[in-house]
């Protein structure tokens, strides 16, 4: 029988594969919460061999007694002891340095604990991933994403300690910022925000602003102009300044704007489709979404009147900016909707916390789309009429009363990677009589935040 050939090692010199950070998910560790036998412990550097160390192997390390090729003839084969690494085992890739020969180098982790780019915070509870929790603390990185993590990893000193439930950051998904003051959208519990139709110069200023540690405005991600045909909406409103529409007159004009939009700034595209004014043709409006996802930009469209969510889905656009009001849809378009589409919900705007049939209208339509699977984004549309700024109690209870539970709703109103953390003060609560109101109590972290235990 022929022997098979050794698999190749690393070339002398070469650095030990890096470990992954402390609290992020390796191979050999189990999740957060769970035991953690196989890992070693924070701050330790990859096992070295025990000629590096100068004495006995780490009894975690690989097992194998020597790298090269076994008496079966077979190649050296990884230990499978406790802590083995698998491909990048000692027991495969070690072997004593010939003289001369450069001693193999380890790449060292920093402890998180002692690193001053990361910073822990501490809570009561806190709600992440769809779920409550206790027992966890948040790792800020250095990129300043936040992540759960056992809560015995946080250090004695330097962590902040907060009564109460600390949540990501919330975001409303429809405001107009020219149109807001958004100081006190953020003084509201709102950490971020998506504008979606106004004069992009002045959104790029004004985001920049925003994203400074100490501008106390949310963040802000926004889409430029609305996207219409010419003399469609909301060229023909008063309180659109001038700028914040765009008019578009063919595919190459669509493929135009959306590349000036997004050389602007826009992360999103925003494109009308109002049955009360000129409307954009059914190809413009195809050519405006290719033109968009050919950009890697989602596109959002306010589609009001008879026809017009129809059109945007045949289109391909990505989301519409409010729950549909006019009329009751089709199921069958509801059901399509919801295979692909997010709805974002704008329901407080129909009555503004009075009765109102169009606001029936909406909850049904979004019943619907939620019981076909769709998915929602929480946004007020806040600028239209008297909207309280910040987290709005009213636009939760719409969407209980559209069926989502505590839970789904902030997964409705938060996102991977949202900017900020959020802080309720008293502990978050989750039966459906007390939460809207208790979320309304939110407060964004930062560092004028100094809570006070009782």
């Amino acid at each position: 029988m022929t022997t098979p050939p050794a698999t190749p090692r690393p070339p002398v010199g070469e650095s030990a594969p890096p470990r992954s950070p402390v609290g992020e998910s390796a191979a050999s560790c189990s999740p957060v919460g769970e035991s953690a036998a196989s890992c070693s412990p924070v701050g330790e550097s990859a096992a070295s061999s025990p000629a590096e160390a100068g004495g006995e192997a780490d009894p975690r390390a690989c097992a194998s007694s020597s790298p090269e090729a076994g008496a079966d003839g077979l190649p050296p084969r990884s230990c499978g002891g406790a802590g083995c690494g698998g491909e990048t085992c000692f027991a495969r890739t070690a072997r004593t340095p010939r003289d001369g020969e450069p001693r193999p180098t380890v790449t060292e982790v920093p402890d998180p604990r002692t690193d001053r780019r990361i910073g822990w915070l501490r809570a009561d509870s806190i709600w992440w991933g769809g779920r409550l929790r206790t027992g966890v603390a948040l790792r800020i990185g250095v990129d300043g994403l936040a992540k759960p993590v056992p809560a015995e990893m946080a250090p004695a000193d330097g962590t902040r300690r907060f009564p109460g439930t600390l949540l990501p950051g919330l975001v409303d998904a429809h405001v107009h910022a020219a149109l807001a003051d958004l100081g006190a959208v953020r003084a509201g519990g709102i950490a971020a925000v998506w504008d979606l139709g106004g004069v992009p110069q002045a959104l790029a200023e004004l985001a920049a602003r925003a994203a400074q540690p100490d501008s106390r405005l949310p963040r802000i991600r926004y889409a430029g102009p609305f996207l219409t045909s010419p003399g469609g909406y909301p060229s023909d409103r008063p309180w659109a300044p001038a700028g914040s529409w765009r008019e578009v007159t063919s595919a190459a004009g669509a493929a135009a704007a959306v590349a000036a939009a997004r050389s602007a700034g826009a992360s999103l595209i925003k494109v009308t489709a109002h049955a009360g004014s000129p409307m954009l043709p059914q190809p413009t409006l195809r050519a405006l979404v290719d033109a968009a996802h050919a950009a890697g930009l989602p596109v959002v469209v306010h589609a009001e009147g008879t026809g017009t969510v129809a059109a945007a889905f045949e289109a391909g656009a990505d989301l519409l900016a409010h729950t549909p009001w006019t009329e009751p849809l089709p199921d069958a378009l509801v059901r399509a909707c919801a295979g692909r589409m997010t709805w974002i919900s704008t329901l407080d705007i129909h009555g503004w916390g009075e009765p109102d049939p169009a606001r029936d209208v909406a909850i049904g339509n979004l019943r619907r789309f939620i019981g076909h699977g769709g998915k929602v984004r929480y946004g007020t549309d806040l600028g239209n009429g008297p909207l309280p700024p910040g987290v709005n109690p009213r636009e939760l209870r719409a969407l209980r009363s559209a069926g989502l539970g505590p839970d789904e709703i902030l997964l409705a109103m938060t996102e991977p990677g949202s900017p900020g953390i959020t802080w309720i003060p008293g502990g978050l609560e989750l039966s459906p009589d007390a939460f809207a109101d208790v979320l309304a109590t939110a407060r964004v972290v930062d560092e004028t935040v100094h809570p006070r235990r009782p």
